[in-house]
């Protein structure tokens, strides 16, 4: 197992620690990461996204998607069954799960979808205006005059 000490990048860098807090996060995490319920993370457009997970078995009153504190939950409880089935053999596992994203700044879930025990879930990067690029008009200094007393 490797680990990675970020210290030389809290020395050299000035708010980036949520970064490197990220970064450790998902390092130590990964070993311990569930594998149930297999998923899908796909870029639909240039500031689209959509995670598909395979929830088969579950109904959508089962399952619960919530976007906490930059991070996208993903949890479902199957409701107990009746005790009159036998299985001879149960291959579709229907057990509680919960999964866990985090969310980049500014992306947005703006939909979710149940569709062929698929649970599809929509994001978009939604940029505000204040923190897009704008062009700033450059004006000649001389045609216009400044009136007042000078600043000395």
């Amino acid at each position: 197992m490797r680990t990675f000490d970020f210290t030389p990048l809290h020395r050299a860098t000035v708010g980036f620690d949520q970064i490197a807090d990220m970064l450790d996060r998902v390092m130590t995490s990964e070993v311990s990461q569930p594998g149930y319920p297999p998923y899908n993370i796909e870029k639909t457009a240039d500031d689209d996204y959509r995670i598909s997970i395979a929830v088969a078995g579950f109904d959508e009153s089962d399952l619960f998607v919530e976007v906490k504190e930059g991070n996208l939950i993903v949890s479902a409880r199957k409701a107990e069954e009746d005790g009159d089935r036998t299985y001879l053999h149960r291959g579709i596992a229907t057990r509680a799960f919960e999964r866990r994203f985090q969310l980049a700044d500014h992306i947005e879930v703006t939909g979710a979808s149940h569709v062929n025990g698929m649970l599809h879930i929509d994001l978009k990067r939604e940029v505000p205006e204040a923190l897009k690029p704008r062009r700033i008009e450059i004006t000649n200094g001389a045609a216009k005059a400044i009136e007042g007393k000078p600043v000395n």
